[in-house]
């Protein structure tokens, strides 16, 4: 089973990741660290139940991995077409006890599960070849945590609660069919759009908010 682990705002820059969300849900997410094995750093912020929002970007002063970098973020031009149309919550990561047996079937969608950090493994993420989000971003990222989940107590809790998260896709019910095959649960709503796109209500001190 894939279970909903966090959703992600992948940004051209951190900055513009932080007021954008900030702009959606008047909260203002603290910084969150480094990935000095990918070149990217983020942001978090709790949204209940296990779950978290992270901003995403390019660390102008990370190194290269070596390798692809996770979330489509070794394409800027793509990452800044995207953003100017209004796609920024781009796509969410799903997690799983079972990477391998998920890739097994599932390989060219996903990618190759790759342990990090690579000198002192302590969870798995899969990345296609080329770094591409799975399926334009339609289908999750995946996370294999290895008995350890993400330590909540590590990422602010601002009072935001993730309530619907939503994709829009061109063929909806395909979609669907990969998900239940994925056996993602819950399942977001997917609903026709003609391209893909998500939003996430989520409530917050002030209201619900609309993240996209």
């Amino acid at each position: 089973m894939l279970k909903l682990d966090h959703i992600t705002v992948i940004a051209p820059t951190l900055t513009e990741g932080v007021l954008h969300v900030q702009e959606c849900l008047h909260l203002e997410v603290p910084f969150g660290t480094r990935h000095d094995y990918m070149g990217t750093h983020n942001h978090r912020l709790q949204l209940g139940n296990g779950v978290y929002l992270e901003i995403v970007a390019l660390d102008p002063d990370g190194a290269a991995p070596g390798r692809a970098r996770w979330f489509g973020l070794d394409n800027p031009d793509m990452v800044r077409a995207d953003w100017d149309d209004g796609r920024r919550l781009r796509g969410w990561v799903a997690s799983t006890d079972t990477i391998d047996a998920v890739i097994s079937t599932h390989r060219s969608t996903f990618g190759d599960a790759i342990p990090l950090p690579p000198a002192s493994p302590a969870f798995a993420f899969a990345i296609p070849e080329d770094g591409a989000l799975p399926l334009d971003g339609a289908a999750p990222s995946l996370i294999d945590h290895k008995g350890e989940p993400t330590s909540m107590a590590e990422i602010p809790d601002m009072g935001a609660r993730l309530r619907l998260l939503t994709l829009e896709h061109p063929k909806p019910e395909a979609m669907k069919t990969l998900y239940r095959e994925l056996s993602i649960n819950p399942l977001p709503a997917i609903v026709h759009g003609p391209d893909v796109r998500y939003r996430a209500e989520i409530g917050t001190p002030t209201g619900v908010k609309m993240l996209i």
